[in-house]
């Protein structure tokens, strides 16, 4: 089995480079199941249920989402009916949505799950216990399970890579916006990436206009912050190869687009 991962799509710009790119990477990797990170696709923060069933027409079969969750207010509207969407899941119990998700590929049943860590950012419950409750529940059903883990510190997804080796397929880092070079399979079977990386402006910082990413730095003011729609893109992800039967990872790809990595079919 094959599962492309697609990291962060920020604002219009990313959602063109997914637009652009999806069909070609299905054709050079033909994967069996597509997964999206959107929650920077509706001008860098949250998504709108648009955006949402823009991507599954593209071709994607789940969206994953992060701490902007909540950014657009219209997800209140429609995100408990909107069976591919998925938040973290380690969000309060009394949120709406739900943040594992089932699907059936050609007779093989996988499991996707968004989690978010709590270092950095806001406190919210505990990722190690609740994906533990997580995959109790999913290996009654499946042994493929894919884990979107959306956090700020590199040391945090890195521990739970590790408490997680072998239980699950894969852990796939999003959120810093920055691909990282640690691709592997961990010794019991599951693939880890720290950061899966951005889909969208290659010459911003990450993502935001340059200018006034600077300001704040100099001048310690607030400032707003705009998704770059001028200058040169990038898409960011990577394929995972998994064994169908014992949901071991057996080979992990990083995907990086733009004009100094250019693609080649």
């Amino acid at each position: 089995m094959k599962i492309l991962f697609i990291g962060d799509v920020v604002g219009s710009p990313g959602r063109e480079m997914v637009q652009e790119y999806l069909p070609k990477l299905k054709e050079k990797y033909r994967p069996t199941m597509t997964i999206i990170n959107g929650e920077n696709a509706a001008a860098g923060k949250g998504i709108t249920e648009k955006i949402y069933r823009q991507f599954l027409e593209w071709g994607a079969q789940v969206i994953t989402m992060g701490n902007h969750t909540w950014d657009k207010k219209e997800i209140y509207e429609f995100i408990d009916d909107a069976k591919y969407l998925i938040r973290p899941a380690n969000f309060p119990e009394n949120n709406p949505g739900k943040g594992i998700v089932y699907l059936n590929i050609n007779g093989v049943l996988v499991a996707v799950i968004n989690i978010q860590g709590r270092t950095f950012l806001q406190a919210i419950d505990d990722p190690f216990q609740k994906i533990d409750q997580l995959i109790e529940e999913a290996k009654k059903k499946t042994n493929i399970i894919f884990v979107d883990f959306h956090g700020e510190a590199t040391s945090e997804k890195q521990a739970f890579g590790w408490y997680v080796d072998g239980r699950v397929s894969a852990v796939v880092g999003t959120h810093t916006h920055t691909q990282t070079a640690d691709e592997r399979i961990l010794p019991e079977g599951t693939a880890y990436i720290t950061d899966a990386g951005m889909t969208g402006p290659y010459d911003g910082i990450l993502g935001v206009e340059r200018d006034a990413v600077l300001k704040r730095f100099l001048t310690s003011l607030p400032v707003r912050f705009e998704i770059t729609k001028t200058g040169r893109k990038q898409l960011n992800g990577v394929l995972i190869i998994v064994d169908a039967n014992s949901g071991k990872a057996e080979k992990i790809e990083r995907i990086l687009i733009n004009d100094d990595h250019p693609f080649f079919g």
